[in-house]
């Protein structure tokens, strides 16, 4: 009896004698009101924004490793061409014709193609790539650097012959400088006459500055920009 009584609570005072339950008292749980609801959503935007900024920043900056990486390696191989060859043909080298004429400074008239190239003179003005002289780019040997695609193969065209490395042109500067200073640029015709102590040096005798650039040019760029340049000093 005494433990039904501790079950029931005010049974006495209740209608008909049912007993009546009370709710334990405690904390009472609200919803959020629209104020916090919406400062929840600023701040998780806010949050997410965030996150897409540095994935872009991310995506940008790898995409410029890797290009930066590529122009590296174009201009490196092209340097490798060059740099092994005399400046001027060994055949008939940097001379005056009868008419005083300079001769030999670029490619010679059986010089077609890049692998024909023997001396350095003959690269000046080259350009390999979209819109150059010479398809390209082009490796140490001047074969061309083909397109790779998703699956890890050259890309080819409708012949079957490999599409070029797309939006890379490299190009070539040949100067002729003055032995004692090299930013000084000289004509291919320059010849320094014996002046004192200082002997004469003949047209062929000048070192050579060459400069390799490499530029890209991506689907939706205006126009090309410079990634890379090597320049080196051909004695």
């Amino acid at each position: 009896m005494r433990a039904r009584q501790l079950t029931a609570s005010g049974s006495q005072g209740a209608p008909g004698g049912a007993a009546r339950f009370t709710r334990p008292r405690g904390r009472v749980r609200r919803a959020f009101t629209l104020l916090e609801a919406a400062l929840a959503t600023v701040i998780i935007g806010v949050g997410v924004l965030a996150l897409i900024q540095a994935q872009a920043t991310f995506v940008t900056t790898n995409e410029w490793s890797t290009q930066n990486a590529t122009a590296t390696y174009l201009c490196n191989e092209l340097r490798e061409r060059i740099r092994s060859m005399p400046r001027h043909d060994p055949v008939s080298g940097l001379y005056f014709d009868a008419s005083n004429v300079i001769r030999g400074w670029g490619p010679e008239s059986n010089e077609t193609t890049p692998v024909d190239f023997d001396d350095c003179d003959d690269f000046d003005g080259a350009s390999f790539g979209a819109g150059g002289t010479f398809p390209g780019p082009v490796d140490a040997q001047c074969r061309l650097i083909p397109r790779i695609g998703l699956n890890g193969q050259p890309v080819v065209n409708a012949e079957g012959g490999s599409l070029p490395l797309e939006g890379w042109t490299q190009t070539v500067a040949v100067s002729k400088v003055d032995p004692f200073n090299f930013a000084t640029v000289r004509a291919s015709s320059y010849v320094r006459a014996a002046s004192g102590s200082t002997p004469a040096l003949a047209v062929d005798r000048f070192p050579l500055r060459i400069t390799v650039t490499a530029w890209f040019q991506g689907p939706h760029d205006p126009s090309r920009r410079e990634m890379a340049r090597v320049t080196w000093i051909q004695p």
